[in-house]
C-alpha cells in the first residue's frame, strides 16, 4: 500500500502533489529495517528506489559462458592398442575443442588424458559418445565435469631432475620436501632402469615445480641440494626457460 495507517484526510492532500513514494511500516530486522522516519509525519518509510535496490541487489556468482563446460577424460587400454585415436575422434565428432592431452605408457598399459571444452549441449553429447566407446571397444573410461586451470601468476616454473641409485621411498621424500616447502608439483615423469653400462638399478625423476615468487631462490636451492646430499640424490634446479 502507499500509504500506512494512521495518516488523516489532511496529510493526505499534502502528499497528493509531491513525487511518488512508497511508505512501509519499519522491520525489526531483514532488508528493509532501518530505513528510518518521515520527518513531517513521524512514521517509517523506504522509497521506492530503495526497495526496487534491494529486491535486485543480490550476490550470486556470474553464470560461465554458454561455450565452456569442461569434461576431463582418462582413458586406458594395453599395449600395442591405444585409446589415443577413439577418444580424439569423439571429441571431435561432439563438437568440442581439445584444451590439453598426455599420452604415457606405463608397464604394458597406456593411458590418455584429455581435457574437453564446448558448449552444454556438446559435452553432454561427448559423455554419450564415450559410454558407447566404452561398450563397443572394450577402453576403460573415467571422465567427469571440471573447469579450468587458475591462473597462477605468482608461481615460478622450476624444473628438477634427480638421478640416483634405485631404493625404496625416494619418490615419497621428494614429494614430502616439496610440500613442506608449499611448492606444487605441475607435472612429474619419474622411472627405475637398468643401467647400460653396469648394469646397476637407477632411479631416474624429472619435476616441473611452482616456486611461490615471494620464496628466496638461493635459500631454496641451498636446502634442497642438502636434503639431496643427505639421502645421496644428484640433482639439479633450474628455472624454466620456455
Amino acid at each position: 500500500m502507499l500509504l500506512v495507517d494512521g495518516l488523516d484526510a489532511d496529510a493526505q492532500a499534502r502528499d497528493r502533489g509531491r513525487s511518488h513514494e512508497c511508505y512501509l511500516r519499519l522491520q525489526s530486522r531483514g532488508k528493509y529495517a532501518g530505513n528510518g522516519f518521515r520527518p513531517d509525519t513521524g512514521l517509517p518509510f523506504i522509497s521506492l528506489a530503495a526497495a526496487d535496490a534491494a529486491l535486485t541487489d543480490s550476490d550470486t556468482a556470474p553464470r560461465p559462458s554458454p561455450n565452456e563446460n569442461y569434461l576431463l577424460i582418462n582413458a586406458y587400454t594395453t599395449h600395442p592398442q591405444s585409446p589415443l585415436l577413439g577418444v580424439t575422434r569423439r571429441i571431435a565428432d561432439s563438437g568440442c575443442n581439445l584444451v590439453d592431452t598426455r599420452l604415457s605408457t606405463v608397464g604394458r598399459d597406456v593411458s590418455v588424458t584429455a581435457l574437453a571444452v564446448g558448449s552444454w549441449d556438446a559435452v553432454a553429447k561427448l559423455e554419450a559418445m564415450l559410454t558407447r566407446l566404452e561398450r563397443e571397444e572394450g577402453l576403460k573410461l573415467v571422465w567427469y565435469r571440471t573447469g579450468p586451470k587458475p591462473i597462477q601468476s605468482n608461481l615460478l616454473p622450476y624444473v628438477v631432475e634427480v638421478v640416483a641409485s634405485d631404493k625404496p621411498g625416494i619418490l615419497f621424500q621428494l614429494a614430502d620436501f616439496f610440500d613442506r616447502q608449499g611448492i606444487t608439483i605441475e607435472s612429474l615423469h619419474c622411472s627405475r632402469y637398468r643401467a647400460m653400462q653396469t648394469g646397476a638399478d637407477m632411479f631416474s625423476a624429472q619435476l616441473t615445480i611452482g616456486v611461490p615468487a615471494d620464496m628466496h631462490i638461493a635459500a631454496l636451492r641451498d636446502d634442497f641440494l642438502e636434503f639431496c646430499d643427505h639421502l645421496n640424490l644428484d640433482a639439479i634446479m633450474d628455472p624454466m626457460k620456455f
